[in-house]
């Protein structure tokens, strides 16, 4: 356990893991002890919880927020007396595979802005406590409602097939929402087709900056473009996958590091979490080598409750 720590703590301070990206007006060495203290939280906990590389449960944390008088809400579009039935109104939520969707819920672009817009106005029209907006393309999709954590209300903005433009342009959904927390992970889309990396970190960019604008006091968490699985991927777009390299991936995402950083924004590394000894996203996290299976959204789960208590809780009541 000491030299995982040892390894693990190594790793995060060369390549910042996990840490919490503040505006450049701060004095620096008080960050720096903060950063470091922060990995050091982080690194304990992560290696208790992925001591065996499996899934974590989360019955603990429900337990606390249900004793501190919290509702243990999952992602609901509305309350259950207003529920917007899956099979009338929208697209059921999937646990990784789009052909569990059904061809009955393969909609049209425009079809699931328009399910993403009745799901946020309804919201919007009776605001949570604590609600929690994910921001994405398919992998934030299909994160099983069950799976997310407890004690908060999330409302899952994610299309699949997203790029960054699609949701820079479709980011007004959210403007009459009262979010807590934002979450964003985009780009992958982008690189399968062929985009740039100046106009991929452009658009992220201005994604930032135009959630910023819209809630300026809202906490905004920058998350890593995931890893594939290189060659043993099995995605039916796996030619185009391959010609995007996890090594570029992991360029992109060192400069998203640094523009979280410039933006004065959070930034949440979990290629340590996903990645495997040479970089590929681990097959067991996966269902094609793309999205994620269960396991895979579980650890993406833990990552986000623990970077809610140990970073954003604790930032809060500064």
């Amino acid at each position: 356990m000491d030299s995982q720590l040892y390894n693990w703590r190594r790793s995060m301070e060369r390549s910042r893991k996990f840490s919490v990206r503040a505006p450049q007006s701060r004095i620096f060495s008080h960050w720096l002890l903060f950063s470091l203290g922060i990995n050091l939280l982080l690194g304990i906990a992560l290696i208790w919880i992925l001591r065996d590389r499996l899934p974590v449960d989360f019955s603990a944390f429900s337990a606390t927020a249900s004793e501190n008088g919290e509702n243990d809400t999952p992602y609901l579009p509305t309350p259950p007396s207003q529920w917007i039935s899956a099979n009338a109104e929208g697209p059921a939520r999937s646990t990784g595979s789009e052909a569990q969707l059904g061809p009955k819920h393969r909609w049209t672009y425009e079809e699931w802005v328009e399910q993403l817009d009745r799901e946020a106005t309804a919201i919007a029209n009776d605001p949570p406590d604590q609600l929690h907006i994910l921001l994405g393309d398919s992998i934030s999709l299909w994160f099983p409602y069950e799976l997310l954590p407890s004690g908060m209300t999330w409302l899952n903005q994610g299309i699949s097939g997203e790029g960054s433009a699609g949701l820079l342009n479709r980011l007004d959904l959210i403007a009459d929402t009262e979010p807590t927390v934002m979450y964003l992970m985009i780009g992958i889309n982008d690189l399968v087709r062929e985009m740039v990396d100046d106009t991929v970190l452009a658009n992220q960019q201005l994604i930032i900056q135009e959630l910023k604008q819209m809630h300026p006091d809202v906490p905004i968490v920058v998350q890593t473009i995931l890893p594939h699985a290189g060659d043993r991927s099995t995605w039916e777009g796996k030619d185009q996958l391959l010609a995007v390299s996890n090594e570029r991936i992991q360029r992109l995402n060192q400069q998203l590091a640094e523009i979280a950083e410039e933006e004065g924004v959070n930034y949440l590394d979990l290629q340590p979490l996903f990645g495997d000894k040479d970089g590929n996203l681990r097959l067991d996290l996966t269902t094609d080598g793309l999205h994620l299976n269960d396991n895979g959204y579980r650890v993406w789960a833990s990552a986000l409750q623990l970077y809610q208590k140990l970073v954003l809780d604790d930032r809060q009541d500064e």
